[in-house]
């Protein structure tokens, strides 16, 4: 018996028993960090899109004619989703800028958008979500009224967009989501006064004696309250095609609700290689509140202004990431 305690006790204290013991704790440790990672990321969906787009032409004593020009566009569209338990929160930043150079002329831009949409919903049944969301649109630069480039029509925060909603979202399944409010509140920011003497996108215009001396400033603030839509929807249609679409419908309850402000964007990405690809955006507002001269018999005069239907569409083929 002796002998058998004896020998039990040198195995204890044996290299080769601490090593199983040793390498034992650290696959216990390891195992610990693993959930406390896992625990630091559950939940959250993250990804996004980059692109970037080149072209460029050159000519010299060519015959039958043309202009040197180069043009770029970029484009990001990045996400970070959380969904754990009853609580869901999502968020979207788009933000695109491009610039075109033609011949003599200075450069000229092309897109220019900054979009930020953060979502918290709370579970109500399977696929609604009690909801609150924030929006805010502007743009990174100024924008003029081309051929005229001394006429400012746009600038950083003039215009910008802010949105604060409360209502009801459904959730059928990850790809999709509609968004319902009968309360949403609407500021439009106009933070350059020359465009808010203006009375541009909407604001009060300055007000001037008979002498055109100005007695008092434009507006740089407009405030509406109203009823408010918000799809989204984003899918692979195909493997190497990426579709997302969103569209904002917006009534203001004081003035014309009939009248719906609609903002409908769409980006397809179609994938060549890792690194290759086209990206095709298109771009189609309509707010009754924003004035755009009017030319109606297309004889180069303007007889006056009114809202019309705004469309943009870019398409590149150039470098891409999707992550």
């Amino acid at each position: 018996m002796k002998k058998i305690i004896y020998t039990f006790l040198i195995l204890l204290n044996s290299p080769f028993f601490q090593a199983q013991v040793i390498g034992k704790e650290l696959t216990e440790a390891e195992k610990m960090l693993k959930v406390q990672a896992a625990d630091t990321l559950d939940g959250w969906k993250t990804g996004g899109l980059f692109g970037a787009n080149l072209s460029q032409a050159s000519f010299t004593n060519w015959s039958a004619g043309g202009e040197n020009s180069i043009a770029v566009n970029s484009l990001m569209s990045v996400f970070a989703n959380y969904k754990k338990g009853k609580s869901s929160w999502d968020n979207t930043l788009l933000l695109a800028y491009g610039l075109l150079k033609q011949g003599e002329r200075g450069s000229r831009k092309t897109d220019d958008k900054i979009d930020f949409m953060s979502k918290y919903g709370y579970k109500a049944s399977e696929r609604w979500f009690y909801a609150g969301l924030i929006n805010f649109k502007t743009q990174f630069y100024e924008g003029y009224n081309y051929p005229d480039d001394s006429t400012k029509i746009s600038n950083f925060l003039a215009p910008a967009y802010g949105l604060i909603s409360i209502g009801m979202d459904y959730k059928p399944h990850s790809n999709f989501t509609l968004f319902l409010s009968p309360f949403t509140a609407r500021l439009t920011i106009v933070n350059d006064q020359s465009l808010a003497n203006m009375g541009a996108f909407g604001v009060t215009a300055a007000e001037y004696d008979d002498f055109g001396v100005l007695t008092k400033k434009g507006e740089n603030f407009r405030a509406e309250y109203g009823a408010y839509v918000r799809m989204m929807y984003k899918k692979d249609i195909m493997e190497n095609i990426n579709l997302e679409t969103r569209v904002d419908f917006f009534s203001n309850y004081s003035d014309e609700p009939t009248h719906v402000d609609v903002n409908w964007e769409v980006l397809l990405g179609f994938k060549v290689n890792k690194f290759i690809s086209a990206t095709l955006s298109t771009q189609l507002i309509y707010d009754h509140d924003t004035k755009l001269a009017l030319d109606r018999n297309g004889d180069g005069i303007n007889e006056g202004s009114g809202p019309r239907t705004q469309f943009k569409e870019i398409l590149g083929i150039g470098l891409s990431y999707k992550f």
